[in-house]
């Protein structure tokens, strides 16, 4: 059984103090085989917020593992932004692992954010070609019987959140995912969590999506998601500091005509169904 910390949406220079002790407790206390950050590490991808979220990176002594959100690249200097969008995140990125080791799984990210876009608003995820190409050559090199937890930025469909996501190739990225068997697709984003299966034209996919550490909070409390693998399948759990139980933290919206992958002779679940509720850990 291993234990992944999900985290995400910490916006150092905007961020929750109280949240990120909270997490930090959390990890020396129980010491989760890692943690896994699911973008926007900064609100303004200054250089002092980036030196803050590697300070708060390392105090975690884990293996960390962080993809790039639209908050990390230079919001005020658009020459930066267009040249070289991701050389202030490449400080966070020599601090962490590129692979974690899961039972049967591995961690494989994509990329949603881009330096522009044909839109007013350049917040909103995108998969290029080129990310999208990069991502499903990493799943189908993967050795023989891993299969691939993606992670990424931005939702690639709706979750059925107050925030919204509208990620432009996210129904094409999220169909691939789909041909490929992926165990899920971890996000942020949001600021809210969710645990869903959304169909696609090649079945159907797993979105679990982690909340806020942040003081820029929507419909929850600060919180962070504890995935725990085991025989070939992944428990969400929800951890906010109000300690309101899971279900009531996660969308139960989920499409009738969606079911995950099940193994031979497993028990299926009602449509709709959440996982289990374990007592809030604070």
């Amino acid at each position: 059984m291993t234990r992944v910390f999900h985290i995400s949406d910490i916006h150092f220079g905007l961020e929750d103090r109280r949240a990120l002790d909270w997490l930090v407790d959390c990890v020396r206390k129980e010491r989760p085989d890692a943690v896994a950050i699911t973008g926007d590490l900064t609100m303004r991808a200054r250089h002092r917020e980036f030196a803050a979220a590697c300070r708060w990176i390392q105090s975690l002594d884990v293996p960390v593992t962080v993809e790039v959100g639209n908050h990390d690249l230079p919001y005020f200097n658009l020459v930066e932004r267009f040249v070289d969008p991701y050389r202030r995140f490449r400080s966070i990125e020599a601090l962490v692992e590129r692979e974690i080791p899961l039972p049967g799984a591995a961690i494989v990210p994509l990329k949603t954010t881009a330096r522009a876009q044909w839109r007013l608003n350049w917040s909103k995820g995108t998969v290029g070609h080129a990310a999208l190409a990069q991502t499903l050559n990493m799943i189908d090199t993967l050795p023989a019987g891993t299969r691939a937890v993606v992670a990424c930025h931005h939702p690639l469909v709706e979750a059925g959140t107050r925030g919204k996501a509208l990620t432009r190739g996210g129904d094409h990225a999220l169909a691939e995912l789909a041909k490929r068997g992926v165990l899920a697709v971890l996000s942020g984003h949001v600021h809210d969590p969710f645990d869903l299966i959304h169909p696609t034209p090649h079945g159907p996919v797993r979105m679990i999506g982690a909340g806020t550490l942040s003081q820029r909070i929507r419909s929850t409390p600060p919180s962070f998601n504890e995935l725990t693998f085991a025989s070939g399948d992944i428990k969400v759990r929800v951890r906010n500091l109000e300690m309101i139980p899971t279900r009531a933290m996660q969308i139960e919206d989920v499409p009738e005509n969606a079911m995950p992958p099940r193994s031979e002779g497993e028990p299926v679940a009602p449509i709709g169904a959440v996982p289990p509720v374990d007592p809030p850990v604070h």
